[in-house]
């Protein structure tokens, strides 16, 4: 009886670790939501006690303000979440991402290529209360968070078409995104003619 049970219960082990995906490593998921972390803090500090005129300033004519970099930030936090949601339905997959983790990272450094917003993505100019925008902000923020911090999906067998990435280097690249709006909100500050208040 005994024996009849210990070779049920291998069995049932081994059948259920064939059928089901392998989580991310718990290292990928602390790098990710450090960095989450960090570019949360990061634009909570960049737009602190900004006045009206500080966020409508626009450095040059074709240049967006900080009150639409916000706006950008808040639109694509959903559609972001939607393009994960969308790769994370379809079935685990072979597909190998033509991008690495740390070329997610360094796009989120590198400033010197800018990539222009595509169009459903461009701001409207229709964001004028900072307070809305960050608790916006930090709705979809927190929600990618809390699914990192608990997901056992696998990550890495979820195909993101969009940027031929996996979904674990699309969340990267989501947080990386914000990190490299914090830092043209810091160019935008830094403008000669950016409003003292």
């Amino acid at each position: 009886m005994r024996k009849a049970l210990a070779v049920a219960v291998l069995a049932l082990s081994l059948s259920s670790g064939l059928t089901a995906a392998p989580p991310i490593t718990e290292q990928e998921r602390q790098r990710l939501l450090a960095h989450l972390d960090m570019t949360a803090a990061w634009l909570a500090d960049e737009v602190a006690g900004l006045s009206a005129a500080q966020l409508a300033f626009h450095p040059a004519p074709d240049e967006w303000s900080i009150a639409e970099v916000l706006e950008h930030l808040v639109m694509v936090g959903q559609i972001y979440w939607e393009d994960l949601q969308t790769a994370l339905k379809q079935p685990p997959g072979d597909q190998r991402s033509r991008m690495t983790d740390a070329g997610v990272l360094w796009y989120g450094i590198d400033r010197t290529w800018r990539d222009p917003a595509i169009p459903t993505e461009r701001p409207a100019g229709k964001l004028h209360d900072l307070r809305v925008a960050l608790e916006s902000y930090r709705k979809h923020h927190e929600r990618l968070r809390q699914y990192i911090a608990t997901t056992r999906d696998d990550l890495r067998a979820h195909f993101v078409e969009r940027q031929k990435s996996d979904a674990y280097q699309w969340a990267l690249l989501t947080s990386t995104h914000e990190q490299r709006h914090v830092l043209q909100i810091r160019e935008i500050k830094k403008d000669a003619k950016f409003p003292k208040k």
